[in-house]
């Protein structure tokens, strides 16, 4: 399929929407909060961030669509952490609102393909990569090509349990102490939280002192300006990282593990502890060479993979 497509990655909190190039370049970019969780404010803000990307460029020929949920070939969407998904035709409604071909597939896989076609894993052919943002998604390039599992809902790398009784995973996970929950925005947050309350004196601790609430994106900022103990919390969340890591790379050994994703946006500050445990516990012939790198497209590797979804026809 030639010309340009719309690509749009629906994540837990916030919807990116782009218009894409063959070369996966993006011309417009907007980004919109949802209004709601139910599925009609879900579909209204989808229907209107694709209506303001075709006013910039009505000629699009297709949207492709990635979702935080298990869907299916033919556009179901069976199960949602984060958003009200479960058992919804959305493929169908929205072709049937926009009045053009519609694609969908999961968020976490089209951001490993962004990553593997044009970005930080380019010309690789066995890729993992993790979306860190309000969960966990994950994505799997095998032999050059997306892997889905047998009924295509496979790669929910985020809900590989790493603490059997930790608490309680967010959302609509059944399980306990899955790596979602110590390594997404949310659990950075409560890193810091809990670093802020045991330590007063510390900026964070200052923060929490004065009401502010903790979330993943004011310990990184803190971090940043030097506070110590906001980046001791960030090392504990990037240890715990690479706890999940180290079983990636036994199961998969790829070539390249991609973290991108807007709470990914520490840096180094979370991957370089989470390359010493890799170093530590991965079986040496899977750690050997391995790249633990940063994404390219940062937060708009979801919305560039949907383009190259669309782009392809579904072909990936």
């Amino acid at each position: 399929m030639a010309g340009r497509v719309i690509g749009i990655d629906a994540g837990g909190t916030k919807l990116l929407a782009g218009v894409v190039d063959e070369e996966l370049g993006v011309h417009h970019r907007t980004v919109r909060r949802w209004r709601g969780t139910d599925l009609a404010a879900v579909l209204d803000t989808m229907v209107e961030a694709v209506e303001e990307a075709k006013a910039a460029d009505p000629d699009v020929e297709a949207v492709g669509f990635g979702i935080p949920a298990l869907v299916s070939a033919d556009g179901t969407s069976h199960f949602s952490t984060h958003l009200r998904l479960e058992g919804v035709a959305i493929r169908a409604l929205l072709e049937e609102r926009l009045d053009v071909r519609v694609l969908v597939d999961n968020d976490g896989n089209l951001a490993a393909l962004a990553e593997q076609r044009a970005g930080a894993a380019k010309g690789l052919s066995d890729v993992v990569m993790l979306t860190l943002g309000t969960g966990i998604a994950g994505g799997l390039v095998l032999d050059g090509r997306l892997y889905r599992g047998s009924r295509r809902f496979g790669a929910e790398l985020g809900h590989m349990v790493v603490n059997m009784n930790g608490p309680p995973c967010q959302g609509n996970c059944p399980n306990r102490g899955c790596l979602e929950l110590y390594a997404s925005g949310p659990g950075i947050g409560r890193a810091g939280a809990h670093a802020a309350a045991r330590d007063p004196q510390s900026g964070i601790g200052q923060a929490l002192t004065s009401g502010r609430v903790i979330t993943g994106e004011l310990v990184t900022d803190l971090a940043f300006e030097g506070d110590p103990v906001a980046q001791a919390a960030l090392a504990s969340v990037g240890k715990r990282l690479g706890v999940g890591l180290a079983s990636i790379a036994n199961i998969f050994n790829p070539e390249a593990i991609v973290i991108g994703g807007g709470a990914a946006r520490a840096g180094e500050m979370l991957l370089e502890p989470a390359r010493r445990v890799v170093a530590e516990l991965a079986l040496p012939p899977c750690r050997d060479g391995l790249r633990i790198v940063h994404a390219a497209f940062g937060e708009d590797a979801g919305m560039i993979g949907a383009g190259a979804l669309a782009l392809a026809g579904g072909d990936v």
